[in-house]
């Protein structure tokens, strides 16, 4: 019965340091997402559905994407130049970027947008500041205080039906990078024609190689005073 005990609560500390998106606020509307090891009780959401809240070790494994899901019933209407602000329930690990990224698709939801090919792009990231890489100078630490990551739609770009990733890379661990992705999809009004150029598009998952200095960085015993997320940057000719 002890080695039972144990194990329970280890298994128990393992979920507990792990996290999702389990919400969104949208031109303030909240949209349920999924809840834990038990998403298929969850509501009809805008969020493709995921299995739990594990971590995607490698940049190749297909739930780099979206946490291993590939659909949703729902979408939410967005407006260019307006915020989605993603919610976490738990989330404890202060040291990695926060990366949020935008596909649009080639016509309606479903089995024609799922995310397939080049056409990633990041509209939002936040890595390290403050010079000090074992530090609660990142993107994550302020999920950790806050709970919630709001980003602006681009004004400028062009309308159209979307999938939003938002993806948190926890480097707490040493030569183990843990990503946490999860998806929505989004109706983008607007009168904008912004499309970014092809540089600036990526494939997820593999948009970075698994030994990019973003990814294997020892935030320990690495001498760096500064960071760069894996990825690329956000396109300067989106207007925010």
């Amino acid at each position: 019965m002890r080695i039972d005990l144990l194990a329970l609560s280890a298994f128990a500390a393992l979920v507990t340091a792990h996290g999702a998106v389990t919400s969104y606020i949208i031109g303030g509307i909240t949209y349920p997402g999924y809840e834990g090891f038990s998403p298929a009780s969850s509501p009809k959401t805008i969020q493709f559905q995921w299995p739990n809240y594990d971590p995607t070790m490698t940049v190749s494994d297909a739930k780099m994407r979206c946490n291993g899901g590939t659909s949703a019933q729902l979408s939410a209407t967005v407006q260019a130049g307006s915020n989605v602000t993603a919610i976490w329930k738990q989330w404890t690990h202060e040291q990695g970027p926060v990366q949020v990224w935008l596909f649009k698709c080639p016509g309606a939801f479903g089995s024609s947008c799922k995310g397939d090919g080049k056409g990633w792009f990041k509209i939002d990231e936040m890595g390290m500041w403050g010079g000090k890489l074992n530090s609660a100078n990142w993107g994550t630490a302020l999920i950790v205080k806050n709970l919630k990551w709001s980003s602006e739609i681009p004004k400028n770009i062009a309308p159209g039906n979307y999938l939003i990733r938002h993806e948190l890379l926890a480097l707490h661990q040493a030569n183990t990078p843990q990503f946490y992705a999860e998806c929505a999809q989004l109706v983008v009004q607007g009168s904008g024609n912004a499309v970014p150029p092809s540089d600036y598009l990526y494939s997820i998952p593999t948009y970075a190689p698994q030994n990019d200095p973003g990814v294997t960085i020892d935030i320990y015993s690495s001498k760096a005073t500064t960071y760069t997320p894996p990825g690329g940057r956000v396109w300067s000719g989106f207007q925010f």
